[in-house]
């Protein structure tokens, strides 16, 4: 059963307990006369050890607020009970101040405790034998070790190992944040290189309107049909320019993307090519083949004219698979490209290396590939199957994909 919230860990209220509780068990103790005490005077009355039980507790509740008040509270609390005669209760609860001082206070404080209650325990120990006169004698430092010298090492035990799941917890913590910047890193670059690649596509389309605008403003005597083909040609270059266009303004609308950034993450084995699109996948392949990997290549169903966006985005992941095969592979890989009336699927597949070794990488490869599918609506899966590294991209070819 779960306490309430205002009873949780680290809450006032539960050291305000804590201390009720504690004043609790040892007014039980008066009530019930199982307070052993050694009375200087038989007629000292028992009511002069509640202050010193009160204080105890008091210090208590102060072991999260205020660590050296606590200690100097139930410390000055103790040592007027033992003048008094001492009580079982009181030197009790001072077993949890000496605790609650080591876990909750400073480090210099548990340092200091440490010392004082090793000294007292030895010190103990050698009176009592010097008192005594036999070795027998050590007994008297057996209080001091239980009721001081245990606490205190329980206490440092709790807070060393406190401090060190904090550092853990830090270091993971950093992690996490250095892995997510990695990620956001990879993104930006990926965007930022779909820009450059749009951009190139764009800036051809207006290339062409360009040369056949001037064409036909400079070529006189040109007939009707030769002006209509010029016009129809400007038309589908400035219609295709201006969809490629909007595409590569969203891609840059997209948060986190930094125009200018340089594409980061693993080298790729394959020189890059400039707006290189899937028909180009043939030179792609050869490239790979000479590098060492051995790639089967299928083509289902009827290539056909892609979106821009979709070219280049296929080729990239086509590229990008091929060559973490290459990288992590054993040396062969089967590439299947389906077209379809909807889609565009490619499915690179390669056996992997059993004893995980392969060359590093820094994974962006993969991110790369997920954000290219997720700006075009696609679906991208990658991982292990049966042995095998399978990856898998649906890219839509309809209107606006």
């Amino acid at each position: 059963m779960r306490p309430p919230p205002w009873l949780g860990s680290g809450t006032l209220a539960r050291d305000v307990a804590l201390a009720g509780a504690s004043l609790v068990g040892g007014l039980a103790l008066y009530a019930l006369g199982w307070q052993p005490q050694i009375h200087r005077d038989a007629d000292l009355p028992t009511a002069l050890f509640l202050p010193p039980l009160l204080a105890m507790c008091v210090a208590v509740g102060l072991r999260r607020v205020a660590p050296r008040t606590s200690l100097g509270t139930g410390t000055v609390a103790l040592v007027v009970d033992v003048v008094l005669g001492g009580s079982l209760g009181t030197i009790l609860i001072y077993t949890q101040v000496l605790y609650d001082a080591c876990v909750y206070g400073p480090p210099r404080l548990w340092r200091w405790l440490l010392r004082v209650t090793v000294v007292l325990s030895l010190v103990g120990g050698v009176v009592g034998v010097l008192v005594l006169g036999q070795w027998r004698g050590v007994a008297v430092g057996v209080p001091v070790v239980l009721a001081g010298l245990l606490p205190v090492l329980t206490g440092v035990s709790v807070r060393q190992y406190r401090d060190q799941a904090a550092a853990e917890r830090a270091r993971a913590e950093q992690t996490a944040r250095l892995v997510e910047l990695d990620r956001r890193q990879a993104v930006s670059a990926e965007r930022a290189r779909m820009a450059r690649e749009l951009h190139d596509v764009v800036a051809n389309h207006l290339s062409a309107v360009a040369i056949h605008a001037t064409a036909v403003l400079s070529v006189p005597g040109l007939d009707r049909g030769q002006v209509e083909s010029a016009l129809r040609v400007i038309r589908e270059s400035s219609v295709q320019g201006l969809a490629e266009m909007r595409q590569m303004i969203e891609v840059l609308r997209e948060p986190g993307t930094t125009g200018g950034a340089a594409p980061v993450g693993d080298e790729p084995t394959v020189p890059e090519m400039v707006s290189a699109r899937l028909a180009e996948t043939d030179g792609l392949v050869e490239r790979i083949r000479a590098a060492g990997l051995a790639v089967r290549v299928r083509t289902d169903g009827t290539p056909g004219p892609l979106p821009v966006a979709v070219d280049l985005a296929a080729y990239r992941i086509v590229q990008e698979s091929l060559t973490n095969a290459l990288k992590h592979g054993t040396g062969e890989a089967d590439l299947t490209i389906a077209y379809g009336s909807a889609e565009v699927v490619l499915t690179v597949e390669n056996p992997v290396r059993q004893n995980g070794v392969g060359l590093p990488g820094a994974g962006a490869g993969l991110i790369g590939m997920r954000e290219r599918t997720t700006l075009l609506a696609g679906r991208l899966s990658a991982g292990p199957q049966d042995g095998r590294w399978l990856v898998r991209a649906a890219l839509p070819t309809g209107e606006g994909g």
